[in-house]
């Protein structure tokens, strides 16, 4: 499921990667926008399809909601009219009174079943979408980790180089000054 979107993830790695670093920057880089958003794009167009199917599902929590009240709401509806049927009959009528009470309790309790159902279902929908949407997260956060190090540990090898430099000159120009103020001397001398 997820080996396209990380091969994607390894493309942008690479591709950051093998960017420029912005001049006098320890941590910005040159990066080229249609080639970032191409593969932005690129990650989009792999989102799971399970991904989306709960998206759907966590907009449509309120329908399914509403489905499960109308439901409900239908046999508590005919659990009535079937009681109005049986207190009409006078021989049964005590009867009529112990079933409708027994069908409107069933009812009550199917409808509460259902309901419970579809608020489990939709919340265990939220919570797997919420869980993978943090998995990305992490492994975004991991990749920058990666990259701002790999990019923090060239740039200290490139100011490691250039003070050696630096003292290299330095030792350099010491040693020349001597040698030019005793021929400044000579030439004042003369």
């Amino acid at each position: 499921m997820s080996s396209k979107i990380e091969q994607i993830i390894e493309e942008i790695e690479e591709y950051i990667d093998g960017c420029k670093p912005q001049t006098l920057s320890k941590t910005n880089i040159v990066v080229n926008k249609e080639e970032i958003e191409e593969l932005l794009r690129e990650l989009r167009m792999k989102t799971p399809e399970e991904i989306r199917r709960y998206q759907k599902v966590l907009a449509n929590r309120d329908a399914i909601l509403a489905d499960a009240q109308a439901k409900a709401e239908a046999i508590i509806k005919e659990a009535n009219i079937h009681t109005s049927e049986l207190v009409n009959e006078h021989e049964i009528m005590q009867q009529a009174y112990i079933q409708a009470n027994e069908i409107m309790a069933a009812a009550e309790a199917e409808a509460q079943r259902r309901l419970d159902t579809a608020t489990m279902e939709a919340n265990n929908y939220r919570m797997q979408a919420m869980r993978y949407t943090d998995d990305m997260l992490g492994n975004l956060q991991n990749l920058i980790h990666k990259t701002m190090d790999s990019h923090m540990a060239k740039y200290e090898n490139m100011m490691g180089s250039l003070r050696n430099f630096s003292d290299i000159l330095a030792n350099n120009r010491a040693e020349l000054a001597s040698p030019l103020n005793e021929a400044e001397l000579t030439d004042l001398e003369e």
